[in-house]
């Protein structure tokens, strides 16, 4: 993939070029190496290699000199491979961690945070958590372990939770952020359950949203049916959203229902400078495209 330049435009338009802006961030990777750091036994998936180099080789391919990277469901609550990681990229990275609430101690949640852990995620969708009061729970117990450590709370959910969830994330004592589109499914439209609640919570001004993993929100392979959602969120809160890939881009659905928790799951082919081009697109101006792919990231991740 090679980035491409134009001259800085006062409306992105079509956005079949843009420029990239200084300190553009992807918020969402993941790195794997299973031969030397172990997966988590119950897990539900295996996938392949990604290692630090090949991401490396992404962000220099889309000019994206900033990087977040989340702790995948496959390694649990053992954030050592993303911690290797975090020290190898350096300044140019931050992380969200997996935490035991229960057990996590204050020096862990301090060296956490001294080697460049900004958030703590609780991850629902992978587990296939859909009812409300253990999504609560998971939620509150994490935020309320975290709060004054300096992490916001990284929330994996189908959107339909947010209207159980809503007013536990608005007392939250804590920055919230919501991944993939806040789990919303494209063909459900701006009306579907939580999207209301969702934009109240944008009014709070402590919750975020990763503008991130298209596949996963949409059917479609040209993304047009998510573009009413995406608009509606920069509309709404420009301020509070930021970009990322989810690369390596795991797969998941019945593909891996079918496959089971211990083959080599293929990573799926994804174009993740088209991704950015979708971005400019929804985005319209240049102000809000640089807003959203750097100056929203260095503000919620500390860079």
């Amino acid at each position: 993939m090679s980035l491409e330049i134009a001259p800085a435009p006062a409306s992105l338009g079509g956005a079949s070029a843009f420029t990239m802006p200084a300190g553009a961030c992807d918020c969402h990777v993941h790195v794997f190496d299973p031969a030397r750091f172990p997966l988590a036994a119950h897990r539900t998936y295996t996938p392949g290699i990604a290692s630090i180099a090949a991401l490396e080789g992404l962000l220099a391919s889309l000019g994206v000199a900033r990087t977040v990277l989340v702790q995948p469901s496959v390694y649990g609550d053992d954030n050592s491979c993303l911690l290797e990681a975090l020290h190898h990229l350096g300044e140019r990275a931050r992380a969200v961690i997996v935490i035991d609430p229960e057990t996590v101690t204050d020096a862990q949640l301090r060296d956490f945070h001294d080697a460049g852990a900004r958030g703590v995620r609780v991850n629902l969708e992978s587990k296939g958590e859909t009812r409300t009061t253990a999504a609560r729970d998971a939620f509150i117990a994490t935020a309320a372990r975290v709060a004054g450590h300096g992490f916001a709370v990284q929330i994996y959910a189908d959107m339909s939770l947010l209207t159980g969830l809503a007013d536990a994330i608005a007392a939250a004592p804590v920055q919230v952020v919501l991944d993939h589109f806040a789990g919303a499914k494209a063909e459900r439209g701006p009306d579907q359950p939580g999207f209301a609640e969702l934009l109240d919570l944008f009014a709070t001004g402590h919750v975020w949203v990763k503008l991130s993993a298209p596949y996963r929100a949409s059917r479609d392979p040209s993304h047009a049916d998510l573009a009413p959602i995406a608009r509606a969120m920069i509309a709404a809160r420009p301020d509070r959203l930021v970009w990322a890939s989810d690369w390596p881009h795991t797969g998941g659905g019945k593909d891996r229902a079918l496959l089971g928790p211990e083959a080599v799951e293929p990573f799926r082919t994804i174009d993740d400078m088209a991704a950015l081009r979708e971005l400019a697109g929804w985005c319209g101006e240049e102000r809000i495209f640089q807003r959203i792919l750097a100056d929203n990231a260095a503000q919620l991740f500390d860079f």
